[in-house]
């Protein structure tokens, strides 16, 4: 894989695997992630899969996952 950068389109991460929350909506609106190879983690618009892909540190990845699980972010939804 080639270098990999934050807004990159998602097309060009080939050979990921992209999963999302089974708890995403039945259209298919969702965040979907990918494990690269160098061990940061994608993230992009199940919306938009051809679209930007963020490219996130393993370390910025679990602040927000225990950020979500502490329900930091439960405001943005409610």
């Amino acid at each position: 894989m080639h270098h990999v950068y934050s807004g990159m389109a998602a097309t060009e991460l080939q050979g990921v695997v992209w999963q999302k929350s089974r708890h995403s909506n039945s259209q298919g609106s969702c965040v979907e992630f990918a494990k690269l190879p160098g061990g940061d983690v994608a993230m992009r618009n199940s919306r938009h899969p051809e679209g930007p892909a963020l490219v996130y540190t393993t370390a910025e990845i679990e602040a927000l996952l225990l950020g979500a699980k502490d329900g930091e972010f439960d405001h943005l939804v409610a």
